[in-house]
């Protein structure tokens, strides 16, 4: 929680425009009727905003109180409302069961190790409704080769897959690289409509529904 407080006190609204394939996924919300929908991990709020001036009932949760205080603020000032809690994503989740028509979460699932995260999307499924919709970026294995020199991180592999920086904002958060085959195999509960690495390279996309 440190660490998130500190990024968010340092930078504020650490993004301003959502993830690039948000304007499709909203445009796949409303033809699937959706009407509440969480951001899981929402950060100083882009999506929470973005979500919200499109009309739907939207909720957030986030470890860091800084990052829902900046996205109290960014709501107040465009005249929008949106339900926020203060929580750990990977302990049980603060809403009932079948709750969601939707999740969408970004570049947060990757932020520790497989257990926790399999724990995590156990809970995803069960405030989700049958059919409820997901769309989730992760890191990618491998994308850490697309960086530039100049800009990578020291880090320091605990195993193949998990890695923890030494340098940078993100110093000391655990990451987990995710596959296209692993991404299949932990969300096995969804029927996957796509899977998709996004225009820098260094996220994959998740697309599906939550399976009767």
């Amino acid at each position: 929680m440190r660490q998130w407080n500190k990024i968010f006190k340092e930078y504020g609204k650490f993004f301003t425009k959502p993830q690039e394939d948000i304007p499709k996924i909203v445009k796949l919300f409303r033809e699937k009727g959706v009407k509440k929908a969480l951001d899981l991990g929402c950060g100083s709020g882009r999506h929470i905003v973005y979500l919200a001036k499109h009309g739907f009932e939207v909720y957030g949760i986030d470890i860091a109180p800084k990052g829902i205080g900046i996205t109290k603020s960014w709501l107040k000032k465009e005249k929008l409302k949106a339900r926020l809690k203060i929580g750990n994503i990977y302990k049980k989740l603060p809403y009932p069961n079948n709750f969601f028509d939707a999740l969408i979460s970004i570049q947060v699932l990757n932020h520790n190790r497989i257990g926790n995260i399999r724990k995590l999307i156990k809970e995803i499924e069960r405030i989700l409704k049958p059919e409820g919709l997901i769309f989730i970026t992760v890191s990618r294995r491998g994308s850490i080769k697309d960086i530039p020199k100049e800009k990578l991180w020291k880090i320091k592999f605990i195993t193949s897959r998990i890695f923890i920086p030494l340098s940078h904002d993100e110093k000391g958060l655990i990451h987990y690289w995710f596959n296209k085959k692993f991404l299949r195999k932990e969300f096995k509960t969804f029927k996957i409509y796509d899977i998709w690495v996004d225009s820098n390279g260094r996220h994959y996309g998740l697309l599906g529904e939550l399976r009767k």
